[in-house]
């Protein structure tokens, strides 16, 4: 495909739209509408039996608030953006955290028809001995299936079964 024109090129610091014209070898014009956004991490904190859930957050897009994992874009390398995460969702430092374990070090394609973004997901172990605060919401691993049937992000739902699927649920 060869672009032939540009529609549209908004750009904003949380997104750019994209429209164009595109025209493949046989001579068919295309119109292609996309958006390019920051990768985005989402972490799985771990606290002895339970994921650590920050409180339901307000989303425009649906006008509504959520529950879902901690995460947001990736705004410096993504386990550098896992770790900033946390201490801003959950205020978990740095120093509290025992481990960190990738899901998928190259990223997923959100939408790969529509967007450029990745998504990153991340497991955290948080040391054992680390004071919990009592503003952090607790769910028990072993009741997984009602926590992904509370959850209605797609992208907190995929890293939920992903952590479950490599062994770390």
């Amino acid at each position: 495909m060869n672009l032939r024109d540009r529609l549209v090129h908004f750009q904003t610091k949380w997104l750019t739209l994209i429209g164009e014209h595109l025209q493949d070898d046989q001579g068919t014009v295309y119109e292609y509408w996309r958006i390019e956004k920051a990768d985005s991490v989402i972490v799985l904190p771990r606290y002895h039996q339970s994921i650590l859930l920050p409180p339901p957050t307000y989303r425009p897009g649906i006008g509504q608030s959520t529950l879902d994992l901690p995460g947001g874009r990736a705004d410096r390398p993504p386990a550098a953006a896992a770790l900033a995460i946390l201490e801003r969702e959950l205020q978990i430092p740095t120093t509290a955290i025992a481990r960190m374990m990738p899901l998928n070090p190259a990223g997923w394609w959100v939408n790969s028809s529509f967007s450029n973004q990745k998504l990153y997901g991340w497991v955290a172990e948080i040391a054992p001995d680390w004071p919990l605060p009592t503003s952090i919401r607790t769910h028990p691993t072993a009741a997984y299936e009602a926590l992904v049937a509370e959850i209605h992000c797609l992208q907190c739902r995929m890293v939920l079964r992903e952590a479950r699927a490599q062994g770390y649920l």
